[in-house]
């Protein structure tokens, strides 16, 4: 299912779409699945890990939007207030974003919430729905400027193996430095190298068995 040079749409082992992306050779989730992955990883791990009333959630790859809109449906099941800071350099279209299949997969059909997360105006903070804010930052991580502090990090980014930059301890200074006391990160990434960064960086780190397909996912603690 091609709509792009760069971008194609895949099908994963759960049903679930994601991107394969011809610049980096990746798709955009494990290839065993994008939802069960987002619900492993991003969920389960952190968001459910969050014991607040308010939340402050910081992604490092909007990407499709499908973190968001599990996190979205998720904080409407539990009345908790979130603020969705989402950082993306290289959004998709939206002729994309209306072939993701997410929406018939999930509980409630929130088909409208999915368009409006993407189509939701760029570094403008916008209501999804009540108590739901979201900003998206059409820029990098290194130039993201921002007086919150965070209760709560999704590092989605590209692996280690494409885009180690981003994986590198300077990086993960900059996020501790974003992030409020008693925060966590959390990242279906689990290399060695990766998580003697968060540790260098002051994260007090913990593998966590991983997604379908990945033996370990790690989540770090700012202490």
């Amino acid at each position: 299912m091609a709509h792009s040079d760069q971008q194609k749409i895949v099908l994963t082992a759960d049903g679930s779409h994601s991107i394969a992306d011809s610049r980096t050779g990746e798709t955009y989730h494990s290839v065993h699945g994008a939802i069960t992955e987002s619900l492993h990883v991003f969920l389960r791990h952190g968001f459910q890990a969050i014991n607040k009333k308010e939340i402050f959630l910081l992604e490092v790859g909007f990407g499709t939007g499908l973190n968001a809109l599990l996190t979205l449906q998720e904080a409407a099941r539990t009345g908790q207030k979130v603020h969705y800071v989402a950082l993306e350099p290289f959004p998709l279209s939206m002729e994309t974003v209306r072939l993701l299949n997410y929406p018939a997969l999930l509980p409630g059909d929130p088909s409208a919430w999915f368009i409006k997360l993407h189509e939701a105006p760029w570094e403008t903070e916008v209501s999804i729905v009540p108590d739901f804010y979201l900003i998206k930052h059409k820029t990098r991580l290194e130039h993201f400027e921002t007086n919150h502090r965070f209760d709560l990090v999704y590092f989605d980014a590209f692996s280690p193996v494409v885009q180690p930059l981003l994986w590198q301890k300077p990086i993960f200074d900059r996020l501790h430095s974003l992030m409020a006391s008693s925060s966590i990160l959390v990242t279906y990434a689990a290399k060695g190298q990766v998580r003697r960064n968060m540790q260098e960086a002051g994260f007090r780190t913990e593998r966590l068995p991983g997604a379908p397909g990945k033996r370990e996912m790690l989540r770090a603690r700012k202490i």
